[in-house]
This record gives structure tokens, sequence and C-alpha cells, in this order.
């Protein structure tokens, strides 16, 4: 089971972060159903308050059934430069006290705090130093979990949201593991949960006492993890600046694309966006993905590795192009367009000229 371990990890995740800059910036807001999202009938909620939350809105739904739910629900659509502008403020202060910080997202990453720069040996005591300093500079909490491992911290952080602190010693974590239900295991979804469920493997008991092969037979790798989760065990190290494995941009459309011109019409705009974050990131790619959701929610991709890297929004939105054929439509609609970028590598250095880095007459 769960063994000693000489890491200290905190797992940050900011609370209903996009919806709390909001209320932050705009008085009017604060204390209300409140939800982020992108106007149109096909919108999605990016993230809901938590007085949102107690009629049933969560992230990922989609707007009108968050809007039936909720009819006095208030929508706001998303600033991501000033979300951008508070992550930076919170990544900041995690540096602070150690160098070993790994991202997931804008509002969430783990620290391994094992040899801090500054705050002492206890991780707790550093965890609530953190939020603290996230409260001061940005006006807004933070939930925080801390263990011996990435896993059980990003477990604890769940336990007492929002604006908690959650310590979970590994002579803790076998209990509540063994009573936990296998859809509340971080990095098991409902799909798997449904597959696990099926033979008749329920709680974190249950997973535990599966013969890893045996979920390896009907997982393959991943069902390795599962079985070292299951335990509490994860060797995984916390990765400062782990680079992206692939950048991209997609979008929902209001009105199905019926036609291969609707379809291509709306590429350069995507590719533009792309080549954006690739710049942003110092990246450029080989392998260029075009993905399209049609109609009937049916997902389909192609992609086309270059011999060349590439980033420019010319040069993807070309590519994207001839990926796309009214063969492959079939005359289906499109409600979703997306182009990925994968492959990823640092750009080459700029080529010398004839007469070295410059010549003036």
């Amino acid at each position: 089971m769960v063994g000693e371990g000489t890491r200290k990890i905190i797992h940050v995740d900011m609370d209903a972060f996009y919806a709390s800059v909001e209320g932050r910036d705009d008085p009017r807001l604060r204390g209300r159903p409140l939800a982020v999202a992108w106007g149109g009938k096909r919108s999605v909620v990016l993230t809901a308050s938590y007085e949102a939350r107690v009629y049933g809105v969560r992230s990922a739904m989609p707007l009108y059934r968050a809007l039936e739910r909720c009819p006095h629900l208030l929508v706001v659509e998303p600033r991501f430069d000033a979300y951008r502008e508070v992550s930076a403020q919170v990544r900041e202060i995690f540096r602070h006290y150690t160098p070993l910080v790994e991202p997931l997202s804008l509002d969430e990453a783990y620290l391994d705090v094992t040899a801090p720069l500054t705050g002492g040996p206890s991780a707790t005591r550093i965890a609530g130093s953190i939020r603290a300093e996230i409260r001061a500079a940005t006006g807004l909490t933070a939930t925080a979990g801390v263990s011996v491992n990435k896993f059980l911290a990003k477990l604890a952080s769940g336990r007492n949201k929002p604006d908690g602190l959650t310590v979970l010693l590994p002579a803790q974590a076998d209990a509540l593991l063994a009573s936990l239900p296998t859809a509340d295991f971080h990095g098991i979804g409902p799909a798997t949960a449904r597959k696990l469920a099926a033979h008749g493997v329920h709680t974190g008991a249950d997973l535990r006492a599966t013969p890893p092969e045996q979920l390896v037979a009907w997982f393959g790798r991943t069902g390795e993890h599962f079985a070292r989760i299951a335990r509490g065990q994860d060797d995984r190290p916390v990765e400062p600046g782990r680079a992206p494995v692939s950048i991209g941009a997609e979008e929902t459309y209001a009105d199905d694309l019926r036609t291969l011109g609707q379809v291509r019409a709306v590429l350069p705009g995507l590719a533009r966006a792309v080549e954006r974050r690739l710049v942003g990131a110092n990246v450029v790619g080989r392998v260029v993905v075009l993905k399209l959701k049609f109609h009937d929610r049916t997902l389909l991709t192609r992609r086309v590795t270059l011999p060349q890297p590439v980033r420019e929004a010319e040069v993807l939105a070309r590519v994207a192009s001839r990926l796309v054929s009214a063969e492959l439509l079939s005359g289906r609609g499109v409600r979703l367009v997306g182009i990925t970028v994968a492959g990823l590598g640092p750009p080459p250095p700029p080529q010398p000229t004839l007469f070295g880095e410059a010549w003036e007459q």
C-alpha cells in the first residue's frame, strides 16, 4: 500500500478561477450565479461560480442546459488576457518557494517543496503561506493539497474546496482510496469508470483487488498506472517547464458548416490563432492535424507529417485545406473545426547571410 515517501508535494488549484477573476473585477457579479462562456447556442460553460454550482451548473456543460437549470444565470465572455496576467502573478509566488513548479493549466500546478528555497521544512506551512500570498496579491482564493506524491496531493486538494487546505498522509490514504469510487480517481474518466463497473470494479478496494495483469489486458499500459494509484503509488516527478506535446485551436460554430468552401474559409483564422500560440511558446512543429466534429458528434481527424517544421499561419491553413475534401464531408454538417500542430521542437537557428551578421557600405 502507500509507503512513506521522501518527497513533499503540493497541488494548488485556484477556486472557480475565471469566474472569480470576473467577480473580482466587477463587483456587480460577486455572490451571484455566474458562468464564463462564449455566446451562441452551442457554447459550453468554461467555469461556473460556486453560487451557480448550487443549481447544478458545471464546467463543460452546454450553456443552454446551464440556463435551463439556472434561468437567472449571469453569463460573461472570457477574458484570457486577464486570466493569464493573474496566472503569472500566482506562478511568481510559487517560484519564491521552489523552482520545481509544474503548471497544469492557468489555474493549477504541482510544486515539489522537498527542498524549498524558503518557508522551512513543513510543506503544510508552505502551502498555507502560498495561499495567503495569493489572496494578498490577487484578491482570489486557492485550495491546496499536500502529500507525498502528485496523485495524492491532487486527491487532497479536491477534498476541501473552495479556499481549503488538506494534508493527506500515507497512513490516511489507504482507507480513503479503498472506499473511493473509481470515477473519483484523478485520471479515470467516466467512460473508463463505466468499463471498470462492467467488470465489477466500483471502488478503490475493487481496483486494488484486481490483478495488475488483468488491468493491463483491459486498458493496456494505462492499466499499470491504475494498479499503482489504487495503492496510492505515484513516482512521477514534478516537471518544471514541461514542454507542450501539441498546440492547437478549434472553434464550435452556432450553425453547421455545410460545404467544403465554408470549412476552408474558417481555416485561416484558426491557423493564425495556432501561429500566435506557437510563437508564444517559441516552438515549431512537423505534424499538422485537422479535426472535424460533425452534427451527429462523430469525430474525425486527418494528419500529415511535413518534411520541415513550420508555424506560419499561411502554411498551416494551406496544409489543413489539403486535408479536407468534399468526399470527406460527405454532405454532413460540421459543427467544430480545429487545427493542431504536434511534433514540436525549438525553431531552427537563422541562416547566416553571405557576409555574416551584417554588412554596411
